[in-house]
């Protein structure tokens, strides 16, 4: 059986599953913004918890390492955890994601 290279596709067909990927974009949007991310520095002193926008619900920072470190090498330290939780975020991200840009890349084919 040949398919016609020049015919139309069904415009319902494809409005309609344009509309399905919104809504599971949307969902899955929703499951981001609802997650929270933990995160920590390389030795555990400073722990972070994020939600999926992106805010910082909480920084830790253990009282040893406050009489430890100097302001700097702590502020280091801090950025080390920060920075830990919004690579850990991406990834979450990505990892939701995955199903529905893979979905559409199988479209495009």
């Amino acid at each position: 059986m040949t398919t016609d290279p020049y015919a139309m596709p069904d415009m319902d067909e494809l409005l309609d599953q344009v509309r399905k990927q919104t809504e599971e974009v949307q969902r899955i949007q929703r499951s981001v913004e609802a997650m929270e991310v933990k995160a920590h520095s390389r030795q555990n002193e400073v722990t972070v918890v994020l939600r999926g926008d992106g805010r910082f619900t909480s920084i830790d920072i253990d009282p040893r390492a406050v009489r430890q470190y100097d302001a700097r090498n702590l502020s280091e330290i801090v950025l080390e955890a920060v920075n830990n939780g919004l690579q850990k975020l991406a990834e979450a991200s990505s990892a939701k994601f995955a199903p529905v840009i893979e979905s559409a890349k199988s479209i495009e084919a």
